[in-house]
């Protein structure tokens, strides 16, 4: 696919390009394995070294096609589908990271993401430091340490809605030598590609705006191809020096800029299997067909139904970047200038007891343990994704435990706000 084509177009068309009598649509390759003439062909192939599928936990003509038309929209090189964004976020790390390492992250992040990070990997003997994503660059270089190896954030946080300064963190990342990996789920390479502004790795959880429709759990990790491996050899010896399972293959040699990918697809999918099925493949392909229809919808209802809230004197306070006021206003206005997401954060001035009692009288919106679809949800994270946080580590993830996250979906507008009205009165 051309890289001059726009966003649009790679939506609709990116990552399957049929040949002549081949079938139009992306055909779900429903085989767990593919044969093959000789032995010594399929003998080079769990070699590295020719390109083919045997089996679907490594690879799948269907799954490639979707990471394909993602890695396009993402501006990358090389990307891969797993079987969530939980498992995404865990393969970024673990493909560079082993025990006796370290890695920074911001801590206003998914909570199940800093769960991973602080408790974990932990048991896996890599280290993490949550750092305040808006402290300046001499605070946070306090966090770095000899064994970091990678820095990590959301480009708008969940569900905080902190829009994180790419650039300030990919200036810090390579000033230390480690990669800037940005969970770009929110924003999507719709509103937002990390890539152009410094960051190293992309992660999406797929299940999210790029399913669209609360179908299917996925995840995917996209490589940029910018990050020098081999100029910081010491600290990434599983991509710069031999690997024994695959008879002393150096990854950063044979591969070039598909060195990190290629890893992961060959050890930490050969061995923990979190491999997306074909069929949630073809599903999220469905999805990201309309991705581009959808998130300016997304955006121009949450707008109005943020502007709605700030009126309310029964609101205590209203996050959302694309308001004129918002803390993180000028960030969002700098990296995603045709809108942030769907997503709202606020507060009652009825505290944390009154979020129960509002989301139970919703009627339109409903109360789901999910975000990011074509329906209008809402949550209490304090009572539901982040329970396992206390009053304190909630405020240190930037949520507050009175806030709501309201998931503004693609209905009317008008419906949605009349809907929130009835429940507030």
């Amino acid at each position: 696919m051309s890289q001059k084509q726009s966003l649009d177009t790679i939506c609709i068309q990116g990552g399957w390009q049929p040949k002549n009598g081949e079938p139009r649509v992306l055909p779900i390759y429903q085989s767990t394995t593919f044969k093959y003439e000789t032995s010594e062909q399929m003998g080079r192939l769990f070699d590295l070294e020719e390109d083919g599928y045997f089996y679907t936990r490594l690879a799948n003509p269907t799954n490639d096609a979707v990471a394909a038309k993602i890695c396009a929209l993402e501006g990358g090189v090389a990307a891969m589908l797993t079987s969530s964004g939980q498992a995404a976020n865990m393969y970024a790390v673990l493909n560079i990271c082993s025990a006796g390492d370290h890695i920074v992250s911001a801590a206003t992040i998914y909570g199940g993401t800093s769960n991973l990070f602080t408790v974990t990997l932990k048991r896996f003997g890599i280290e993490c430091t949550l750092v305040d994503p808006d402290a300046p660059e001499d605070e946070l270089e306090k966090a770095f340490q000899p064994n970091t190896r990678a820095v990590f954030g959301e480009t708008i946080a969940n569900p905080a809605l902190v829009v994180l300064d790419i650039e300030k963190f990919a200036r810090l990342a390579h000033k230390h030598g480690v990669p800037l990996i940005v969970d770009n789920t929110f924003a999507t390479p719709i509103n937002c590609r990390p890539f152009e502004w410094g960051a190293d790795i992309v992660t999406h959880s797929t299940t999210k705006y790029m399913d669209g429709h609360a179908m299917c759990v996925g995840g995917c990790i996209v490589d940029s191809g910018n990050f020098d491996w081999d100029a910081h050899a010491d600290k990434f010896p599983g991509l710069t020096t031999p690997d024994d399972s695959y008879h002393g293959v150096i990854y950063t040699q044979r591969f070039g800029k598909g060195a990190y990918i290629t890893k992961a697809t060959a050890q930490l999918m050969r061995d923990m299997g979190s491999i997306q099925s074909p069929q949630n493949a073809f599903l999220l392909n469905i999805g990201l067909e309309t991705l581009h229809l959808r998130m300016p919808r997304h955006c121009e209802n949450a707008m109005k139904v943020a502007s709605y809230l700030k009126s309310r004197e029964d609101v205590a306070w209203v996050n959302y970047p694309g308001l004129e006021g918002d803390k993180y206003h000028e960030l969002a206005e700098k990296y995603m200038p045709n809108g942030t997401c769907g997503v709202i954060s606020f507060g009652l001035t009825g505290g944390r007891a009154a979020a129960g009692v509002f989301m139970d009288k919703l009627k339109l919106a409903a109360i789901v343990t999910h975000v990011a679809d074509a329906r209008t949800s809402v949550l209490h994270p304090a009572s539901h994704t982040h329970r396992q946080l206390s009053d304190e580590q909630l405020v240190e993830a930037g949520v507050d435990p009175s806030l709501i996250r309201l998931s503004v979906g693609i209905e009317d507008a008008d419906d949605i706000i009349a809907d929130i009205e009835q429940a507030l009165r």
